[in-house]
């Protein structure tokens, strides 16, 4: 199915999550950003929407769009949320950046029926070739950072969620491996042998049938 419905200002990930969204649900969207793909929810679905935004000048764009944005740290934001107030958490280009991963999950799947969660794959195929050859931190279209300014203290490839999954433990629901090449031009679905061919990994995840909300099962 193709997740391209009239939401082309979004980039390809989050078309995909979109795509996953029902309408009329509630939606947390954990780093939202400019609000581009909370909007898009709000205006296409009908979604009951909020975000938290760390960024203090994107929190205000997005407040400015008339979302509803909390300023402030995730792992800071996430505790005040009462168990399953929301259908879905939405973690969009975020997991790789946030300090202690495993405690915003744990409060992820404490606060939402399912999660979804998107990140650069850094077992991507351009990411190693500049490692091996290059002899510099890989710099690409989706890691444009150079190693000092990079927000990215996470370095996590697909294969590792999938056995970050296991250690937790949490069900992965659905996944999407997707790459780029050539920005918003041409992007693409990747099946075959997505650890090394995708830039991006998109996975909804929910909590173990026989745990609670109330459990505590992931450890920071």
């Amino acid at each position: 199915m193709s997740e391209n419905n009239g939401n082309t200002a979004l980039r390809f990930d989050q078309q995909v999550i979109a795509s996953w969204i029902d309408p009329g649900s509630r939606v947390l969207d954990v780093g939202c950003g400019d609000g581009s793909l909370l909007g898009y929810l709000v205006r296409e679905k009908g979604v009951r929407g909020s975000g938290i935004e760390l960024d203090e000048a994107a929190a205000v764009r997005c407040i400015a769009q008339g979302l509803s944005v909390v300023q402030g740290n995730v792992n800071e934001e996430l505790p005040h949320y009462p168990d399953n107030a929301f259908d879905y958490v939405i973690v969009s280009q975020t997991l790789q950046q946030v300090h202690r991963p495993s405690r915003m999950l744990e409060h992820l799947l404490r606060v939402g029926r399912h999660g979804i969660v998107s990140f650069p794959n850094f077992g991507y195929w351009r990411v190693r070739w500049q490692a091996m050859f290059g002899g510099r931190a890989p710099k690409t279209k989706e890691l444009p950072f150079e190693w000092h300014d990079t927000p990215n203290i996470r370095v996590l490839t697909l294969e590792d969620f999938r056995h970050y999954a296991r250690e937790i433990p949490f069900r992965i629901m659905r996944e999407a491996a997707v790459t780029m090449p050539c920005g918003t031009l041409f992007p693409r679905h990747v099946t075959l042998l997505p650890n090394i061919r995708a830039s991006y990994g998109v996975f909804m995840i929910e909590r173990p049938h026989n745990h609670t909300a109330n459990d505590r099962s992931i450890q920071s």
